[in-house]
């Protein structure tokens, strides 16, 4: 008996040692941070407080928009002490953002989903160039960064957007993704009826 227990007790040290240590990287809504999943088990599987962490998180955040995706930066020591390093929220938020727009399109390269000024490509490239990450590049570069960026969610960069026509343009978009949604719906309803 007593050797059944020598090995189960060598067992959980191994299992102890095995907790991961290290970075994690994700991101968080500002003040959201719930011990739920996906951020409860990503701790928990490094000996984390949850708890604790979700407070301290939602307590650095408290003077930025709930919600809003912050980029987070967890350090975590052997002692399962931590660092929260929390930077700006990404490029694509910020551009969304300027764009009127809550998602891209699915296809960029046919597809206009919203429209940024240079000028909002400039105001967005020098926030960024705050993050320790684009602190060393250039204001030219990290505008050119956002503009490909851009690209990707099927915001087009134009010099200058009449507000009138933006927003004829924003109101005729919705109506296409709310067709487009129905044409989404009615096909998986006829894959349900095939299937059953």
């Amino acid at each position: 008996m007593s050797k059944y227990n020598a090995s189960k007790l060598r067992q959980m040290k191994t299992g102890v040692e095995k907790i991961q240590h290290g970075q994690l990287k994700t991101n968080i809504p500002a003040g959201m941070a719930t011990p739920g999943p996906p951020l409860g088990p990503m701790l928990g599987c490094r000996g984390i407080n949850i708890t604790t962490f979700c407070k301290d998180f939602n307590e650095k955040t408290k003077d930025i928009k709930d919600g809003i995706p912050m980029p987070t930066r967890v350090h975590v020591n052997p002692d399962r002490s931590y660092k929260i390093m929390i930077t700006k929220p990404p490029s694509m938020y910020y551009l969304k953002q300027a764009a009127g727009i809550s998602k891209g399109t699915i296809n960029p390269k046919k597809e206009t989903a919203g429209m940024v000024t240079l000028k909002h490509i400039y105001e967005i490239a020098a926030i960024k160039q705050t993050d320790e990450n684009l602190e060393f590049r250039s204001l030219e570069d990290i505008c050119k960064m956002l503009i490909g960026t851009a690209r990707s969610l099927g915001v087009k960069v134009v010099k200058e957007i009449d507000p009138d026509e933006y927003q004829q343009f924003l109101e005729d978009r919705s109506v296409v993704l709310e067709e487009r949604k129905k044409e989404l719906q009615e096909l998986k309803e006829s894959k349900m009826l095939r299937t059953s």
